[in-house]
Formats: structure tokens, C-alpha cells, sequence
């Protein structure tokens, strides 16, 4: 074997033998193991979790308020706890960098935790024809950032037994964008979208919105713009399940003039973020239901199967990534199964590699707020010397844009059915 062979061999050899060492010494140092460190205080940890599924079951029931109707049905969720004890020890192992052990979700099958709290539906691609990003520069971006420290998102909210991550997802992209256009922070409405939004994605049989039962952020957010806009969550509380509409226009607190979808470059995907506010984004959860917390980078995760609607909020620069054997950077992730899951309530992805396909699906909202109408009329006033074919097409670089929407600049001039914004034509919905 020749000298280059051996260098490309060792890294392998070393992850081999610490993933070796890693499951020989499980079993006898629990006292470092987070598997149960949710429910079990270290002291407690001296055995093997599984050879006291009753006293940790008991313990898991106490701390997260748990009841069962019968005592089949108690028993039946005490073997699902047990399955799921295993399960977030095997995950532990293959993401080592982050924390896996019981969460409120332990006494679920994998197939229905999907079913109830992850909504993301197909396809999990943005259409064709959906609007692009501007390409930004990102040679001073912050080596840190995150809209929390500077108030541009809500506290954490809990979707409940309802698979509308969607719209928590894509509320929280709008209420970023409200915050940077009025410096007002306001809770919208995901309920509304759950009663309200049935759009549905043209080029894809049966990806329609659909409450509870799953839905996708592009086409709430081409909801948002039919509809005229989202209500205060004040004025249309969260309720978890599917209701009747009952939209009220003259309660609109904010609006969608456009949306963008993000170039799958990390770079791009953070000078979007830092430019425009929290992103919509769709993830693969699957290591989801046994995180307790710090940065997760299993060595495995799919970038094709995208099932869980989230928002980005920020990243950092120091998340230690072992198959890497270097610090890396990750991801900050705010999740919408309340505060008591994760890192109060946030997942932290390592970034650098589309770790979960969170690369795949991220968009920003453009926002209009309905008390800044006086703003619109000074703008059509600056683009009323725009001159546009009676045709009813306009051209620009020799390119001629005619359909249900437009994406161009046209020297610093829009139609009257777009916004000027920063001297760039934006996407509008005739």
C-alpha cells in the first residue's frame, strides 16, 4: 500500500475505532450519557436505563404530565418508551456532537410523530418559475448572527398534534420581515392559514395546503398575497386543529408584496438571512424526536427527504464537529414544538455540507404593512414615468416578460401592479 493510500486510510481508521470505543463504553459510563439525564439526575444513572424502564417511564409521565385511558393503553406506550430509549441511545452514537435522550415525544412510534407533528408536504422543492433571490455580496458578513438578540423574533411557540409546521414556519419569516419594515414585533396568525389556506402548488398534483394535515410555505405564502394578508395572533388564536374561516380583512396586521426563493449556497442562504430576516425553511427531522440539545451533525441524514417546516434565525461559528476533526460552523434553528423541547425550543444544524437538505428549501418574505399604505402611493408616484407597452408586456435587455408575474429590473422602474423596492422590480401577483 502506497504512502498517499495510508494518509487517505487513517482518518477512517479513527473514526472507526471512537465509534468502537463509543459503543463499549455506553454501557459502562452512564454518568456521562445524556440518554435520560431529562427525566434521571446522574446520580440515578448508575444502571442501565433499560433494565428500569418502570422507574423512568414513571419519571417521564411525571415531568411531562402524561396520562393514558386504560391500562393497555399505558402499557402500550411503556414498550413504545422502551423501543425509544434504544433508538436515541443508536442516535447518540451517530450524531456524538449533539445530545439525544428522552423528550416528549418518547412514547410515540416514529411513524406517528411524523404524522402528527411533521407537515412538510411534497414536493420539497420550490416551483420553477418562483421568484429568485437577488445574489449578494458576502465578503463582510459576521462571523456570528442571530434576530433574537435584536428582537426580530417571537418567543416559541407549540403547533400542538397538528401537522402545520408550514405555517409556523412561514409566519415566523413574516413576522421577521414586519419587524425589519416597522421595528414592531407582532405574533400573526398561524391558525388562519390552517382554516384558511388551501392554495395549491400548480405544477404538482395534490401539494395543496391543507391544516393539520400538512401544507408548504410557497404556497402560504402565495395565500398571503390572494388574501390581502395574516391577522394578529391576538385576533385569530392558535386553536391546533382544522376550523372554519373566519378571516377578518379589516384586522390585517401585515401583508406579503413578494417572496424569494435562496440560492442553495451557505453563503448566499447567510447574506440572505443578515439582508432580509429569518428564513422559511423545510429540513429532514429526522433526528428530531430524541434531541435534548447542543449541535447536532450526524454522520448521516438524507438532503431528499425534507418533512418539517422550520425557521432559520441565525448562526454561529463554533460548533465542534468530530468527523471533521475541527470546529465548524452551525445553523439556528427555531422549531415550533414548544419551549420544553430541545434547546428551549431551538435546534442547532451543523452547517458547511446541506447537513438534512436544510439548503434546499429557504425563503424570505418581502413585507408591506397595511399602516404603511401612504408609502405605496409615494412610490407609484415615483413610478408613474414608467412607461409599459399597451400590449402588455414590458422589455428590458432586449428580454420580454409577459405572464402572471414579473421579475426584472427595467432601469429603476416598475409597473404600477409592482413595488419599487431598492430600484429592483419585485415579484407581484397580478
Amino acid at each position: 500500500m502506497g504512502h498517499s493510500s495510508l494518509l487517505s486510510f487513517f482518518p477512517l481508521l479513527l473514526l472507526f475505532i471512537s465509534v468502537v470505543t463509543a459503543t463499549v463504553t455506553v454501557g459502562d459510563e452512564l454518568s456521562v450519557d445524556p440518554l435520560i439525564r431529562q427525566v434521571v439526575s446522574e446520580e440515578e444513572t448508575t444502571a442501565d436505563p433499560l433494565l428500569n424502564v418502570d422507574h423512568h417511564f414513571t419519571l417521564f409521565k411525571s415531568k411531562f404530565g402524561k396520562t393514558y385511558g386504560t391500562q393497555e393503553e399505558h402499557d402500550f406506550r411503556k414498550s413504545i418508551f422502551k423501543s425509544n430509549l434504544r433508538r436515541a441511545k443508536r442516535h447518540q452514537l451517530l450524531d456524538p456532537t449533539a445530545e439525544h435522550g428522552v423528550t416528549k415525544f418518547s412514547d410515540l412510534t416514529p411513524s406517528e410523530f411524523r404524522r402528527t407533528y411533521l407537515g412538510l408536504k411534497k414536493p420539497l422543492k420550490f416551483p420553477a418559475d418562483a421568484n429568485k433571490a437577488p445574489i449578494l455580496p458576502t465578503s463582510n458578513l459576521p462571523e456570528n448572527f442571530d434576530w433574537r438578540e435584536k428582537g426580530a423574533v417571537t418567543p416559541v411557540k407549540d403547533q400542538g398534534s397538528c401537522g402545520s409546521c408550514w405555517s409556523f414556519s412561514t409566519t415566523g419569516a413574516l413576522e421577521g420581515s414586519h419587524f425589519l419594515q416597522t421595528g414592531e414585533l407582532v405574533s400573526l396568525s398561524e391558525q388562519q392559514l390552517v382554516d384558511c389556506d388551501h392554495e395549491c402548488d400548480p405544477a404538482e398534483r395534490n401539494a395543496c395546503d391543507a391544516g393539520c394535515n400538512g401544507g408548504l410555505m410557497n404556497n402560504a405564502f402565495e395565500y398571503i398575497l390572494k388574501a390581502g394578508g395574516v391577522q394578529k395572533e391576538s385576533d385569530y388564536p392558535y386553536k391546533g386543529i382544522d376550523g372554519t374561516c373566519h378571516f377578518d380583512k379589516s384586522k390585517i396586521a401585515a401583508s406579503v408584496s413578494n417572496f424569494s426563493v435562496v440560492s442553495t449556497d451557505e453563503d448566499q442562504i447567510q447574506a440572505n438571512l443578515v439582508t432580509y430576516g429569518p428564513l422559511a425553511i423545510g429540513i429532514n427531522a429526522a433526528w428530531m424526536q430524541t434531541y435534548i440539545g447542543k449541535v447536532s451533525c450526524p454522520y448521516i441524514c438524507s438532503k431528499n427527504r425534507m418533512d418539517h417546516g422550520v425557521l432559520l434565525v441565525g448562526y454561529g461559528s463554533s460548533g465542534y464537529a468530530p468527523l471533521r476533526f475541527k470546529e465548524k460552523p452551525y445553523w439556528i434553528i427555531k422549531n415550533s414544538w414548544g419551549a420544553d423541547w430541545g434547546e428551549d425550543g431551538y435546534y442547532m444544524l451543523c452547517s458547511g455540507y446541506n447537513a438534512c437538505g436544510m439548503d434546499t428549501m429557504n425563503a424570505i418574505p418581502l413585507h408591506t404593512s397595511p399602516s404603511n399604505r401612504s408609502n405605496l402611493n409615494r412610490i407609484n408616484e415615483k413610478v408613474s414615468h414608467c412607461k409599459v407597452p399597451e400590449s402588455g408586456y414590458f422589455v428590458s435587455g432586449g428580454n420580454r416578460l409577459i405572464g402572471k408575474t414579473w421579475w426584472k429590473q427595467f432601469y429603476g422602474c416598475c409597473w404600477y401592479r409592482m413595488i419599487l423596492l431598492t430600484d429592483r422590480c419585485l415579484r407581484l401577483q397580478r
